[in-house]
């Protein structure tokens, strides 16, 4: 498929993740995984990985320049999120959370074929810099991104252990949830994504203001992209602040860290998505 003259291969990624977690799901029927099938599927992870991250890449430098959409963005997100896992899963028991990443890749890598975004800037792709601050940003909502997914987890953990979720003992979602880490566990690689994401995501906020001149023509565009940014900047650096200052932890650090996402989301999808599609405007 041709996309403003650029070839777009996002289906071989999802098909590649499709049948990758059609290989999982019988091999969950066995009694676990054997060393030489967990290497297999981090290789094959690994491989898929640079395929679609070069798709993306291709589709979104292009040689007309920048293009870019909601659908780029959510496969962005998917792709950060996905191999970040990858790179966590070599130190950490988190292979219940293998399942719910390659889904989720598999059904965002697609979506550019769908919805192939729109030409932002013809000189905006030239400029090494603008590369760095689209670079940075991608990985810091990619990072948030799967913190925020973290935090549903947990929340779905913590009301299992509670009693507050029906679960059937020896099911599917028992099993699934009992191969989790311990919550408290949970919770410390929470902060941490959100420790890293919020680094990159405050460089990511100041660095756009300079490069606001090389795609709008202005120093700054005070638009509900840029107005939800600094509100999700604000929340996530609040939720930091707080934990630092008074330890907040459990139900409310998650509920906080949701709400940190949801402004986020907005200016990065919910603003693309409601222009592109919503309004079919460019």
């Amino acid at each position: 498929m041709d996309i403003l003259g650029y070839s777009s291969s996002g289906w071989l990624s999802s098909a590649l993740y499709a049948l990758l977690l059609v290989v999982l799901s019988l091999q969950t029927k066995g009694k676990g995984e054997s060393a030489w099938f967990t290497a297999l599927v981090q290789s094959a992870i690994f491989a898929i990985l640079v395929i679609h991250g070069l798709s993306l890449h291709d589709s979104v430098f292009t040689p007309q320049g920048f293009v870019f959409g909601f659908a780029q963005d959510l496969s962005l997100m998917a792709w950060v999120g996905l191999a970040f896992y990858w790179f966590q899963s070599w130190f950490l028991p988190i292979a219940s959370l293998r399942w719910f990443c390659i889904a989720l890749a598999a059904v965002c890598a697609y979506l550019p074929d769908l919805f192939p975004g729109t030409l932002l800037s013809a000189r905006a792709v030239s400029d090494p810099w603008f590369k760095g601050h689209f670079i940075v940003a991608t990985v810091s909502v990619g990072f948030l991104s799967l913190a925020a997914m973290h935090a549903m987890l947990m929340s779905v953990q913590d009301r299992a252990l509670h009693r507050q979720l029906a679960v059937t003992p020896n099911g599917r979602i028992a099993l699934w949830l009992e191969g989790l880490p311990p919550l408290m566990a949970m919770e410390s690689m929470l902060f941490n994504l959100l420790y890293v994401g919020y680094a990159l995501l405050t460089l990511t906020v100041f660095s756009g203001l300079l490069f606001s001149q090389t795609l709008f023509g202005k120093p700054l565009v005070f638009d509900h992209k840029t107005i939800f940014a600094l509100i999700s900047w604000l929340l996530f650096g609040g939720l930091l602040l707080a934990r630092w200052q008074v330890g907040l932890r459990g139900r409310i650090a998650v509920r906080w860290v949701l709400s940190a996402y949801t402004a986020l989301f907005l200016a990065y999808v919910g603003s693309r998505f409601v222009i592109e599609v919503v309004l079919q405007r460019t």
